[in-house]
């Protein structure tokens, strides 16, 4: 199976394309998304919202993973992390692909097998896992860890664990 991983963020958005089962996975591409400030809101959501579609067009992914609503303190930042969100979606479902979402603690504890990792952690075991020469900026190695969970999730045995949820 061939993901595409997402980490939405407005200015960086992280993503990820792998491959493979829930046994190995391959790297065949990562990267962060990064809009300038200059940019307003809505031009950096459609400059995602582009970008991932160029993703898809290229990689041909299978499906797509997306990190779940996680619980902010503020409304205006829970606002532009749905609006970041929605734009992946968008590009997701113009392509016609299946979106699954994790919870960013299901993620880690699949990944480092602690639900409260850090990100220096989960890029660490990002790399450890994919056997990448270097460890990526931590956006793309947020794609990357929910990217090995989808194809975790692939597993029956591992799938309760995940929680994978389609949207």
């Amino acid at each position: 199976m061939r993901v595409l991983a997402i980490d939405p963020a407005v200015r960086n958005t992280g993503y990820a394309v792998v491959e493979g089962d829930g046994h190995k996975a391959v790297a065949l591409a990562f990267d962060v998304i990064s809009i300038p400030d200059r940019l307003p809101q809505s031009a950096a959501l459609a400059a995602v919202r582009t970008h991932l579609r160029n993703v898809i067009e290229k990689h041909q992914p299978d499906e797509v993973a997306v990190e779940g609503i996680i619980y902010v303190q503020s409304h205006r930042t829970a606002i532009s992390m749905g609006a970041a969100r929605a734009a992946a979606l968008i590009a997701a479902a113009d392509a016609g692909l299946r979106v699954y979402e994790y919870a960013p603690m299901k993620v880690k504890m699949a990944v480092t097998g602690k639900g409260r990792a850090d990100k220096q952690q989960v890029a660490f075991m990002v790399r450890a896992l994919l056997g990448l020469p270097e460890t990526p900026p931590h956006d793309a190695a947020d794609a990357l860890a929910i990217g090995l969970a989808h194809l975790q999730a692939s597993d029956p045995l591992k799938a309760k664990m995940l929680e994978r949820r389609q949207v």
